[in-house]
């Protein structure tokens, strides 16, 4: 490190506010910027997690029904957005839905039986690690389903939540985009690390082999099941912090919780990170 991007004990002392040492830190550039975006995500994130506790609140003194649904490829960041989500909410009223691959006897079933059980109750936000949309994308892509099965999945499944809505069950369809370097990327970290080397898996090694096939199954989707009553909203995810962030302004947008006017935090969602599919005019993936 070099004396310019050294912080001396004067430039500290002088400072009279902590904007100002903020501009000190951030003139200093290298790894100093780094940890400014870090305190600056953190600080942000804590206002907005305080909005979902009111949020929250308001959802069970309404007895309301939320489902918030998180697709897109592997390591787009899916799991790490719900942690955000749920970190300091009451887990009485708030769920993980993450379900394993489908038993014989759920096989038999129809397909949205087992996604059935899972929705929520009055009161309560449901936050789904991927859900019936496996069907539209994973499914077909890694030949999992038949094209019979694919086919009737794709023609119920606006009427399965077009039914959901008339019933006053809220849907938030997130789809966190990643592009195809980045998602490289975050697969040679999860091998060099061993606390996450559990993560990855040959499935995810196809994705990268399977691009273009997921992508286009990925547009079926959106073409078949954005709908103005259940619309799918893209976020661009190659910025994990920036992306946390966007949804949970996204979804705190949508909602008019008491309290919500004294907020502390930006609760206007970036449109240039998170947009509803008919407005994205060009996806990273």
């Amino acid at each position: 490190m070099n004396e310019q991007q050294k912080i001396t004990l004067e430039e500290i002392e002088k400072s009279k506010t902590s904007e100002e040492l903020k501009n000190i830190i951030k003139s200093k550039g290298g790894k100093f910027k780094k940890i400014i975006k870090t305190v600056e995500y953190e600080s942000e994130l804590k206002k907005l997690q305080i909005e979902l506790v009111k949020l929250q609140n308001w959802i069970s003194k309404n007895n309301k029904r939320v489902a918030v649904i998180f697709e897109g490829r592997d390591a787009a960041g899916k799991g790490g957005a719900i942690r955000r989500f749920m970190e300091h909410l009451n887990p009485r009223s708030s769920r993980l839905v993450a379900l394993n691959k489908p038993t014989e006897i759920q096989r038999g079933q129809w397909y949205f039986m087992r996604y059935i059980k899972e929705l929520p109750n009055p009161g309560e936000i449901v936050f789904y690690d991927r859900s019936w949309y496996n069907r539209a994308v994973v499914e077909p892509v890694m030949g999992f389903c038949t094209t019979d099965e694919y086919n009737e999945f794709m023609s119920q499944v606006p009427e399965f939540e077009h039914m959901l809505y008339e019933d006053g069950l809220i849907i938030i369809k997130f789809w966190l985009s990643i592009s195809k370097d980045e998602q490289q990327k975050r697969f040679n970290s999860r091998m060099k690390n061993p606390l996450k080397r559990w993560k990855f898996s040959p499935v995810d090694k196809k994705g990268q082999e399977l691009w273009d096939k997921y992508s286009l199954y990925k547009d079926r989707m959106y073409s078949k099941t954005h709908t103005s009553y259940s619309p799918w909203v893209i976020v661009k995810t190659n910025d994990k912090e920036v992306a946390r962030l966007e949804c949970i302004r996204y979804v705190l947008s949508k909602f008019d919780y008491e309290g919500k006017e004294e907020a502390n935090a930006n609760l206007f969602p970036d449109p240039n990170v998170i947009m509803h599919y008919f407005r994205s005019s060009h996806q990273i993936d």
